[in-house]
Formats: structure tokens, C-alpha cells, sequence
């Protein structure tokens, strides 16, 4: 006999990935519970790089402007190897890209995502852990101890593992964990340098010995605050936490048992390899860690995930962990919530792992080949680099929800990332919008209609989906849509003739089809939703 649901997901870990999965849902009317085992939030700048393609998810969700009250411009990278500047890599994106690359300490990140979150109705259950589950066709029974509370089975529908590297949920299910660790070990800092270094550059200084390895090496990535900088270095052999009575470091943080390492620890590293003198001042912390790199073979099983670093771990190379993870959150969160009201089956949830998983990997892969190599060593040219490390490039073309393709063939795709325009206007507006501003804080998908005049758009019983009309920028300017009077939307989504842009939850393209076809492509598209195939 089934059991009644006293909530539909209960999210284990509260993260910035579990908090993205809260309140994605909680957003599209999903009830969660969000536990975490911690009594507090950690103090502690773990994750700093805020990637654009995580802002324009903020901006959908409306809370991107309390971000960028908080986080401060990350505009390149001065690389020095002995002593000398070997690159200058400039963090430049297209015109077209509405944010740029951005640093925000973690525990600011988890204080913005928590307050959204509270506003929605969910608070974290601080001090709750979960101590094991089993799941059946109907739902997942939870078992949970609380500092505050004792013991407690909870039944919910789904089961999501944010709770990091060593995730009881992926423990559970019985997931692999493949991967190694680098056998370096670092210090990880929080302090202030009175250099005069260029505002908004990171710093990586090393130290390459006769035989070409890398002996001594300096991370310092700019935090909100004057002279603020998060820093990372190799560790000296009195200060390994290995060698301390035998300890085994673990991956991130958590591997920091042995020496907690002091300010002077810090200076001896900088006044070595810094391209600048400074006197450092106002550590906030240091830690000792290693670096794993592991991917768990699938990303779930039946009515249970994990995301974040309970589904993958690398290097912090380009500040792509935490955003990769707010991601996979989105993916499945907009999932869940369709099979959660019944407008899609079960069936939808495989196509989690379909498409996130080859994304982790290659995300493991290429933070692992930085690490070791360098970026400014990347085989790309520096537009795909910087797009790729913007995490711009991310799609699904391959995926289970992809739909046939159509128009030229360097167009978006299905698939692919929807693309921001500017120049939008309308007959009221006194100013121009972008695509962003008019799908702000939309949950749902988004039909897209695009013709050189109205009478080409047309309009479409799109089945209660919300429908934005786009006409060509030779389109009278008191025409009732979205006129492109700057050519953005034609230049970016190159239409081919009047043509429909089915833009899903997540931000990516469902389908693309001539305008003529709407109706049948739209109800083709959610119909496959229900039993996605296989690929």
C-alpha cells in the first residue's frame, strides 16, 4: 500500500546546487523539503567564479541583480612563469553575450540563493541529515536524524543528492565514483595584498624547474573587498596534512587535518613568485586540500539524482564546478516539476543523465588537462576558449530531446543554448530590451514566433504556452510585437523564412520549425516529452 507524499522532492545538501534545485522547483510550484547536515553555512570562499551562462540562469529566475550587487568583474588572467609574464589572457566575450565573467565568494552565492529561496516558502533544515532511503515505483522513503529533532521518515516523490563529495545518496545507489586525486597537495587562502596589480585580473605565477615540471606555484583570483584575493599554492613539505600522523587527504576543504596553514605561510609563497611585492593582511581562513577528479557512471536511478560534486569532482581550474552543478540543478528541476504535475511522463527523467552526463565529463576532462598543462596551453582559438569557459557552448544536440534540426546548419539548433539579443522594441517602451528581459521570470517553455511582418508571424493557439511574437526590423515601428529593430534576433537566430523557436525551461532550444508547422511541431515536441527516446 502506497504511502501518502508529504512533499514531492526532498533535496539533501544545501549548497549552491541544492539551493539552484529549491528554488527552481519551488518556482514552478514543486514542494521541497532542503536539508542539510551542517548547523551553519560554511565561511569559507570555496567556489569564487561565477560564469555568464550561470547569470543568464539568474536572470531568468529574476534574482541576477542582487548578484551583481555583490559580486565583482573578473576581467582576465596574468600568467608569470619564473618570474617573467608569459600571457595576458583577457576574459573577452561577443557583443551579444549580456553578462561577463564575474567572482563572488561561495558563502555569498548560498546567502543570496537561500533568501530567494525563503521568499519562495522553503527554508533549510539546518542540522538535518539524511541517514538512508529506499525507493519504489510510487515514491522514496527517506530516513533523517536531526540535531534538533531526533529521528524522522519522510515519503516524498523524488530524491535529489546535492551533499557534495561524499554524497550518501550517490553512496545509496550504489553509484561508481571513477577518478584519481593529483598528488600535490595546496593551501587555500582568504586575505588581503596591497599590490597594484590591474583591478579584476587573476594571477597564476609558477615556478618550472630544468626537467619542465611545475615546482612552485601561485593562485590568486580577486574577491569582493579592496585587495581581496582568494589564494592557492603547493603546500611545503611541514605543512602536508599527508604526513600528519598518516592522514589521508580527501578531496576540496575536507582534506585540511593537518597544519592549518598561518598568514606567514602565505607570505613565504608570494614574496617567492608574486609579480608584485605585497604584504598580505586579514586571512579570514586557510585550509590545506587535494584535488580529485572522479564522475559517477550514471547521474541517477528510478526517482533518485545527484548533482553537483555528488555526481562530479575535478580541478577548480576556470571556476567551472559550482556552475556545472547549478546547471545540472536547472536541467533536472524543470523536469521533475512537468512529471510532478502530469504534464509528462516518467519516462522525461532518464534524459537527465543523457545529457548532463557527457557534460561532467567533459568538464572533468578539460579542468584536468588545464591543471596540468595551463589554459593559456588550450588547443582552441581564444573566442571558442573564453566561450566554452563561459559555459556558453553547453548543449544537448545529441540528447534524447532534441528534435530534428532545421534551417541552416550554423544556426542554433535544438539543442543548443537559446541565444540573448538586444534591440528588441515595442510601440510602448521607450527603450530597447533584450530577449532576456522579455522572458524573465517566465517557469515554463516559451514559444518564440519570428517573421518579417506580423502578417508572417501570425498567431498561433500555441496550447496555453507563453508566445513572443518577433517581427523583422523593416517592420513598422508601431507594429503590436517585438520588432528587431537592431537585427540582433534575424542576425543571431538566422531564421529561415517565418520560423518558430520552441525555448525550453532551461533556457536551451526544444525545437525549431517553419512557422507553417507550428502547431504540429509544438505537439510533436511535448509528446515526446512523455517517453523520450534513446540515443
Amino acid at each position: 500500500m502506497a504511502h501518502a507524499h508529504s512533499t514531492d522532492v526532498l533535496i539533501a545538501g544545501a549548497g549552491p546546487v541544492g539551493l539552484s534545485a529549491a528554488a527552481e522547483l519551488r518556482r514552478r510550484g514543486v514542494s521541497c523539503r532542503l536539508i542539510d547536515k551542517l548547523p551553519a553555512g560554511l565561511p569559507y570562499a570555496k567556489a569564487v567564479g561565477i560564469q555568464p551562462r550561470t547569470l543568464e540562469i539568474w536572470d531568468r529566475m529574476g534574482l541576477v541583480r542582487t548578484v551583481l550587487e555583490a559580486a565583482v568583474p573578473m576581467r582576465g588572467q596574468l600568467i608569470h612563469v619564473n618570474g617573467s609574464e608569459v600571457a595576458r589572457i583577457d576574459l573577452a566575450l561577443p557583443p551579444e553575450v549580456p553578462y561577463g565573467f564575474a567572482a563572488l565568494p561561495q558563502y555569498e552565492t548560498e546567502r543570496i540563493l537561500e533568501e530567494y529561496v525563503a521568499g519562495l516558502g522553503t527554508r533549510i533544515e539546518r542540522g538535518t541529515g539524511l541517514m538512508s532511503f529506499a525507493q519504489d515505483a510510487d515514491g522514496v522513503t527517506a530516513q533523517l536524524s536531526s540535531d534538533a529533532g531526533g529521528d524522522e521518515e519522510v515519503r516524498c516523490r523524488f530524491l535529489i543528492g546535492c551533499d557534495g563529495a561524499h554524497s550518501t545518496v550517490r553512496k545509496g545507489l550504489g553509484l561508481s565514483f571513477e577518478g584519481g586525486a593529483f598528488t600535490e597537495e595546496y593551501m587555500l587562502a582568504d586575505v588581503v595584498a596591497d599590490w597594484d596589480l590591474p583591478h579584476g585580473y587573476g594571477v597564476r605565477a609558477s615556478h618550472v624547474g630544468e626537467d619542465g615540471s611545475t615546482d612552485d606555484l601561485l593562485v590568486c583570483i580577486p574577491l569582493p573587498g579592496s585587495g581581496r584575493y582568494r589564494m592557492s599554492m603547493l603546500v611545503p613539505p611541514e605543512l602536508s596534512a599527508a604526513a600528519a600522523e598518516g592522514d589521508e587527504v580527501a578531496h576540496g576543504l575536507e582534506g585540511g587535518r593537518g597544519h592549518v596553514p598561518e598568514l606567514s605561510d602565505i607570505q613565504a609563497v608570494v614574496d617567492r613568485l608574486a609579480p608584485r611585492s605585497a604584504t598580505l593582511s586579514g586571512m579570514r581562513w586557510a585550509s590545506v586540500f587535494r584535488i580529485s577528479h572522479r564522475i559517477v557512471d550514471r547521474y541517477g536511478d528510478g526517482r533518485v539524482f545527484v548533482a553537483g560534486d555528488a555526481a562530479h569532482i575535478h580541478p577548480p581550474t576556470g571556476a567551472q564546478g559550482m556552475n556545472t552543478g547549478i546547471q545540472d540543478a536547472c536541467n533536472l528541476a524543470w523536469k521533475i516539476a512537468l512529471v510532478v504535475r502530469g504534464e509528462a511522463g516518467p519516462a522525461l527523467l532518464t534524459s537527465y543523465d543523457a545529457e548532463r552526463r557527457p557534460v561532467g565529463e567533459e568538464v572533468v576532462g578539460r579542468t584536468v588537462r588545464h591543471a596540468t598543462k595551463g589554459i593559456e596551453n588550450d588547443a582552441d582559438d581564444l573566442e571558442t576558449l573564453m566561450l566554452r569557459e563561459a559555459q556558453l557552448l553547453v548543449g544537448y544536440r545529441d540528447g534524447p530531446l532534441a528534435t530534428a534540426p532545421y534551417g541552416p546548419d550554423d544556426a542554433p539548433q535544438p539543442g543548443d543554448r537559446a541565444p540573448d539579443c538586444a534591440g528588441l522594441t515595442t510601440p510602448v517602451a521607450a527603450y530597447p530590451l533584450r530577449l532576456l528581459d522579455v522572458l524573465r521570470e517566465l517557469t515554463g517553455h516559451v514559444l518564440l514566433l519570428y517573421g518579417e511582418k506580423i502578417a508572417d508571424a501570425g498567431v498561433v493557439d500555441a496550447g496555453g504556452l507563453h508566445t513572443v511574437t518577433v517581427v523583422g526590423r523593416d517592420a513598422p515601428p508601431d507594429t503590436p510585437a517585438y520588432r528587431d529593430a537592431a537585427g540582433e534576433f534575424a542576425r543571431l537566430y538566422r531564421p529561415d523564412g517565418p520560423t518558430g523557436f520552441l525555448v525550453r525551461p532551461d533556457g536551451h532550444l526544444g525545437a525549431r520549425f517553419p512557422l507553417a508547422g507550428t502547431a504540429e511541431a509544438v505537439a510533436g515536441y511535448f509528446a515526446a516529452l512523455s517517453a523520450p527516446p534513446q540515443r
